[in-house]
């Protein structure tokens, strides 16, 4: 196929349910046609891509390369296509009874959650909001399928199929216990590096991010201390000579409760962005719209 001009657009529908449905005869059933309707369809289909598109399995029609290939442009084309020929939804957020799907990361809930459970209560009262972990596939997937409305985070591996919006950017501070060594700092390079650094194992930003610029700084973290959090990293410090290198708005939020201090790391670390996520698909939805404001207008800086 050389333009959209040599194909019926009526075929992306088709494709699009047997690429959901993975059967002909679901397919037909959803769209409202005959069985031999879809495969006629899917004939014309294969005949404008010159490829199989889809395969028939044990499994049911599962899709060749190519048709995973289109698979993220159709669907998107049919969103856009299906919201500008409908009617534009009101969300009344007073009278929703609505469950948004968030991802965070554990330390994303402590800053985020305690402001939107406050908002909702007043504003929202029957909306619900389930927070999930998820990153990589499963949340690229998650975003473009709609079973998450919404990323919250440091994420850095977002496609260009995803909007996004800064909500504000943090520094990293170096927290300790009460009477350590490193008091109100500022501290030196050689007594910071003498220091017992506590080893944090996420993989998942920001705390990667924070990990390679201790290491680029010479900064050995003490690997006989590991934990899989940083959420526990506090814990961790405020009872023992352990320091860890974090957010600031965790150190912030944490400080007071546990007695600890806090100094700004005599090295080089990156700024870390947090900015809201979410899939092209769902940039016109009306929930997804109140959300997305809700949260701006809560806690971009």
């Amino acid at each position: 196929m050389k333009s959209l001009r040599d194909l019926d657009l009526n075929l992306l529908v088709v494709f699009h349910e047997i690429l959901r449905a993975r059967q002909i005869s679901a397919a037909a059933q959803a769209l409202g046609m005959s069985q031999p309707a879809v495969s006629n369809a899917l004939a014309r289909l294969r005949q404008s891509f010159d490829d199989a598109l889809f395969v028939r399995t044990t499994a049911g029609m599962q899709p060749t390369p190519l048709a995973e290939q289109l698979a993220e442009p159709v669907a998107a084309a049919l969103a856009l296509l299906q919201t500008g020929l409908s009617p534009r939804e009101h969300f009344d957020p007073a009278a929703s009874t609505r469950t948004f799907t968030i991802a965070m990361t554990d330390v994303a809930d402590i800053h985020f959650m305690p402001a939107l459970v406050r908002h909702c209560a007043d504003a929202a009262p029957q909306v619900h909001i389930a927070v999930v972990r998820a990153s990589g596939t499963e949340l690229s997937s998650g975003l473009e399928s709609g079973r998450i409305d919404l990323a919250v985070g440091a994420y850095d591996d977002m496609s260009s199929s995803h909007f996004q919006q800064r909500l504000f950017q943090q520094d990293c501070v170096t927290i300790h216990r009460q009477g350590h060594v490193f008091g109100d700092g500022p501290v030196n390079l050689d007594t910071f590096r003498a220091a017992r650094h506590l080893l944090v194992t996420e993989s998942a930003s920001p705390y990667q991010q924070i990990r390679q610029g201790l290491e680029r700084a010479g900064i050995r973290s003490d690997a006989a201390m590991q934990v899989p959090s940083l959420l526990s990293a506090p814990l961790i410090v405020a009872d023992s000579d352990l320091v860890a290198t974090v957010p600031r708005r965790l150190a912030e939020r944490m400080s007071a409760a546990l007695g600890l201090g806090f100094i700004k790391p005599p090295i080089r670390l990156p700024l870390l962005h947090t900015n809201s996520f979410w899939h092209r698909r769902f940039h016109q939805d009306p929930g997804n719209r109140w959300l997305r404001a809700l949260i701006s207008s809560t806690f971009s800086t």
